[in-house]
């Protein structure tokens, strides 16, 4: 399900996110990723990406996009925990 605002997406990032952050949003929004819509508030949605979770809000007024937090997947996760086991290794031999 992509989210069709009518014209070219806004995205307004309320929280500093990466560059990155966001050109992968708007990837995701454009190619139709998973969204899955918030059953208690009306125009907020979950977008899911490889390894990030966006939370969104789409104002109905506008068609402008909301970023309004991220968080890991659990496969993010995964590779987050591996990579600081990683580096803790790292550290204790040095």
């Amino acid at each position: 399900m992509g989210i069709r605002t009518g014209r070219e997406m806004q995205i307004e990032d309320l929280r500093g996110h990466s560059a990155e952050t966001i050109l992968t949003l708007r990837s995701i929004l454009a190619g139709g990723g998973k969204i899955t819509p918030d059953l208690k508030r009306p125009g907020f949605y979950e977008v899911e990406g490889d390894s990030l979770i966006y939370w969104i809000h789409v104002v109905p007024s506008s068609g402008r996009v909301l970023l309004l937090a991220t968080w890991p997947t659990s496969a993010g996760q995964a590779g987050a925990a591996d990579a600081n086991d990683t580096a803790s290794a790292e550290t204790c031999y040095r």
